[in-house]
């Protein structure tokens, strides 16, 4: 399973792949994401490094699961490009709470 992690330089990104690591997350390969300025930057997962990579429409293509946490309007726009690409995308941010066609999944209100 591949799995990307958008946003994954922010404050909630890196937790994202903190809480990966120490839960040993069954994934074949992480990919985490981030702006062009953070794309080559090495980010310690244990015992190896993952190189943080800009978003293109080539670098997505691929993923299982995408994981967002870059804010409402990356998400607008790279959000439905990863489902394009096959992904599931769980997005944190608020951008599609609203929407009808998007399920919002609270844990402890709708866990099925």
């Amino acid at each position: 399973m591949r799995v990307a992690v958008v946003g994954a330089t922010g404050a909630v990104g890196s937790t994202i792949l903190g809480v990966m690591r120490e839960r040993g997350f069954p994934a074949d390969e992480i990919v985490p994401f981030a702006s062009e300025r953070s794309a080559g930057r090495r980010i310690d997962f244990g015992d190896r490094e993952l190189e943080v990579q800009a978003l293109s429409d080539e670098s997505i293509q691929g993923f299982d699961i995408a994981l967002f946490s870059a804010g409402g309007t990356r998400s607008a726009e790279w959000a439905p490009r990863f489902v394009e690409a096959g992904a599931v995308v769980i997005d944190n941010t608020s951008y599609w709470r609203m929407h009808d066609d998007v399920p919002l999944v609270v844990s402890e209100v709708n866990p099925d």
